[in-house]
């Protein structure tokens, strides 16, 4: 009997042994302390070549890296709004640590404020060491940066955006060296604000070519400057403005002003000067089309552009043969233009913020800021400078309202299928068994009249919920040569339809920087036919 029950006993105990060693091989022990710090790495994003055309949803690097730029290391306080977000590992290490721009709800003017998330190595987590006040007041207009200005391999954090008055806004903060390594009592901060400039016009930083001793870490470099242009006050001619150069005295540790210049501006008539500056639409109207760059030497280079299209919220860069589109999110009226944040609609992380200033009724001066988020080769053209209007002035004012979007209601047969043009701006196609939908827009450029259609591609719609990444672009010419002029899709700029033509004869084109340029693609004859 002994015996029976110790072979039971026996038995037991070898089962509950086998299931412990189950569970350890399963739900391996966390005993290896570097194993876990493993959590806190940062994460290497290597975005991935997009293809529109294809059928890949967003690609898992590019969704990444979009969480990682949004989300904090530790949650803020109540109230407390992020505005941007900067990661950074500057000592080469493992660990990132992280700049936050944000802004407190519970305060009446919400300013921008700016903190330092660090690494503590000896708790292994994350804290909140430092915050401070910026001069930046609207939070769609920040940008967050880092960089040496001063040349001594210090960390200089750059915070610029506008503020309530319409002032393009740059505060600068320098983080200071640890106790015992220069730092002296009066610099126990973690940071130390070394500039606050606030003008009405732009400000930037003036970046000189640094020697090779500097490069290889053996000398330092000398510090950058800062240029502030603003409006000349004791001129009476609202295009006039001055340049202030501010330079870093090593005595106080300020950025101060160094030099005041004054630039005479083009001589524009004044009362369209006011037309367009403060109003929004009216600039917007104004920079619609298609700009070529000014080289230095003032000649048109027609191999780098930029299409600013507002009423479809969308901004085409062109340059090194690299066409780049952009969602137009939104405007801020400047005292010489305008401020405009846009997002890449294929790339999320990538965001440029453009300020779009007025230099004369056929030229526009752009200066554009990058938020990266994500090292991505081959985005970084150089597209601050002068641009000119594609074609000539109309009478040196914004487009007249006429070359808007104008709407149809009409049936139309075509080797495509029957085309039903609606009178909200929408259409479909019956082709087969699958209809194709979307809107459409009759649009002048240069005398000659275009139909462009935009549909949700198949492919793409049910996996991406219809957004611009799954969206089908196709502009057609229309050839006037054989049209029968009953009346003209694009005459009547209202939102009521039109009278529709008898016939329209496409031909598919591509507009770029060479102009109107038809494709290999037979012309598409359409009928006008009787309502079904």
């Amino acid at each position: 009997m002994n015996k029976k029950i110790f072979g039971i006993i026996t038995a037991v105990v070898f089962v509950f042994c086998a299931l412990g060693i189950g569970a350890l091989v399963i739900f391996p022990a966390s005993w290896n302390v570097k194993k876990n710090s493993v959590e806190h790495q940062a994460r290497i994003v290597i975005p991935q070549n997009v293809n529109t055309s294809s059928e890949d949803t967003e690609s898992s690097a590019e969704q990444a890296a979009r969480e990682d730029g949004i989300s904090t290391k530790l949650p803020l306080e109540d109230g407390e709004a992020v505005v941007t977000i900067l990661n950074e590992n500057n000592d080469g290490g493992a660990i990132e640590r992280q700049y936050v721009a944000y802004r407190n709800l519970l305060e009446v003017e919400s300013p921008i404020y700016l903190t330092y998330i660090d690494y503590n190595e000896t708790s292994r987590t994350y804290k909140r060491v430092w915050s401070a006040q910026t001069a930046a007041t609207r939070p769609g207009t920040v940008s967050l940066s880092t960089q040496d200005l001063l040349g001594d391999r210090s960390i200089c954090v750059l915070l610029s955006g506008l503020n309530g008055l319409g002032e393009h806004t740059l505060t600068i903060f320098r983080k200071n060296p640890p106790r015992g390594q220069g730092n002296t009592a009066a610099k126990n901060e973690l940071f130390t604000k070394i500039a606050e400039i606030r003008i009405d016009g732009t400000i930037s930083v003036r970046e000189t070519e640094r020697s090779q001793a500097y490069q290889l870490g053996v000398s330092q470099g000398q510090s950058f400057s800062i240029a502030a242009y603003g409006r000349d006050f004791e001129s009476s001619n609202i295009m006039d403005q001055v340049e202030i150069i501010y330079e870093y005295n090593t005595v106080n540790g300020l950025f101060q002003q160094k030099t005041v210049t004054r630039i005479p501006g083009t001589q524009i008539e004044q009362r369209q000067v006011k037309e367009l500056l403060g109003n929004i639409k009216s600039f917007e109207d104004f920079v619609t089309g298609l700009w070529y760059f000014v080289t230095p030497q003032g000649t048109i280079d027609k191999r780098q552009y930029i299409y600013f299209d507002p009423s479809s919220q969308e901004i085409i860069f062109y340059g090194d043969e690299t066409q780049q589109v952009f969602t137009w999110q939104n405007s801020t009226a400047t005292r010489y233009g305008i401020y405009v944040a846009s997002q890449n609609i294929s790339i999320t992380t990538l965001r440029r913020s453009i300020d779009i200033e007025l230099e004369s009724l056929d030229s526009i001066k752009v200066k554009v800021f990058e938020d990266v988020r994500m090292n991505i080769k081959g985005v970084n053209a150089p597209w601050d400078g002068s641009y000119r209007k594609a074609g000539p002035p109309e009478n040196s004012t914004p487009k007249p309202q006429q070359q808007g979007n104008t709407f149809i209601d009409a049936y139309y047969d075509s080797p495509i299928g029957k085309i039903h043009f609606l009178s909200d701006g929408t259409y479909e196609i019956n082709a087969g068994t699958t209809p194709r939908q979307g809107n459409y827009s009759f649009f002048s450029l240069n005398e000659e009249d275009f139909l462009e259609l935009r549909s949700i591609d198949p492919r793409t719609a049910e996996t991406r919920g219809q957004d611009t990444q799954g969206t089908l672009r196709e502009t057609y010419r229309i050839d006037d040569q054989n049209q029968t002029a009953d009346s003209d899709p694009s005459s009547d700029s209202g939102q009521s339809a039109a009278s529709p033509r008898k016939s329209l004869t496409l031909l598919k084109v591509r507009i770029g920087a060479k102009g109107v340029e038809r494709t290999n693609e037979s012309s598409i004859t359409l009928t006008l036919a009787s309502n079904q």
